[in-house]
């Protein structure tokens, strides 16, 4: 009877991380959309003074200014283009991030009795691997239509179908840039939850509620800005693959190494961190807004439905 109490406890567990994980996803990807299309089009276009206007449109010289030329000539709706992919996405990508997290976390303790920074960065690890191959074919979509200029904008499933009747399902078509989809949400994961919970129990603990909500925003923060400095190389690369390739008809990048490197040798190392302002911009603020929410939810339901 007590395994059985035990299974049930597990189970419900493992739901609230669940519910908590997948809210936490949607609210986040409601509020800081806009600035990831600002990070996507400054990503994709090349440097001017290298290699020439991007397609020959128009150039963003910065966050600012992409969101000022966004508006003049796509209107205000066009900061949230590409919303309806993450919005499919985020609730069970972020439902599968914080699972896996939670649910690995024992494995990777290695006879420690507590979690050390390994565990947490391990396991963040596996789970940012796993969320990033069940998202890619939403991001290749939501990169599409980012790149997309047009006032009238394409639905989601108009794209979807585009994309796989001209590429397919496979590594050209739904399923490009996987590598380095696996790549950024991998290390980005490693970083973010390895700082976040490692700096936490270190950091002594309010007991006024509003400074300790502080300190794990702070926290949470500083936890998405560093793994922003860490994986926009592979966001970068992803960025290009997914993207629209400069020639049309010609695959210039294919691979996440392989896309790396061009962009260093024809554009330079400044390149290859091409959109950080934006990426934090969002990743910094959406990280704690992610952390806070999935915290203060699972808490939620622990207390009031177990």
């Amino acid at each position: 009877m007590a395994a059985q109490q035990k299974d049930i406890s597990h189970g419900k567990r493992a739901a609230f991380q669940v519910l908590a994980g997948g809210s936490a996803g949607f609210l986040e990807v409601c509020i800081m959309q806009p600035l990831d299309v600002v990070k996507t089009r400054i990503q994709i276009q090349a440097t001017p003074a290298r290699s020439g206007p991007a397609l020959g449109e128009l150039h963003y010289n910065g966050v600012f200014d992409c969101f000022a030329k966004m508006y003049r000539n796509e209107g205000i709706t066009s900061y949230w283009k590409g919303i309806m992919p993450p919005i499919l996405a985020e609730t069970p990508k972020r439902a599968i991030k914080f699972l896996v997290f939670e649910q690995t976390k024992p494995l990777f303790q290695f006879g420690s009795p507590t979690p050390t920074p390994l565990t947490f960065s391990l396991a963040g690890l596996t789970a940012g691997t796993l969320e990033a191959i069940a998202v890619n074919p939403f991001e290749v979509v939501k990169v599409a239509q980012q790149a997309d200029r047009q006032k009238k904008m394409l639905s989601t499933f108009a794209v979807a179908k585009g994309i796989i009747k001209q590429d397919g399902l496979g590594f050209r078509g739904l399923n490009k840039g996987i590598t380095a989809t696996m790549g950024r949400n991998g290390v980005f994961n490693m970083v973010y939850f390895g700082f976040y919970h490692s700096v936490k129990n270190v950091v002594p603990e309010y007991k006024e509620s509003h400074l300790e909500f502080m300190r794990k925003v702070t926290i949470g923060f500083l936890a998405g800005t560093l793994a922003c400095f860490v994986n926009i190389p592979f966001d970068v690369a992803k960025s290009r693959i997914q993207g629209p390739q400069p020639v049309p008809g010609q695959i210039k990048y294919r691979g996440t190494l392989s896309s790396m490197g061009i962009v260093y040798r024809e554009e330079g190392f400044r390149a290859l961190y091409k959109g950080l302002v934006p990426k934090i911009m969002r990743l910094g603020p959406g990280g704690a807004i992610l952390l806070l929410v999935f915290e203060y939810s699972y808490d939620y339901l622990l207390h009031n439905y177990s």
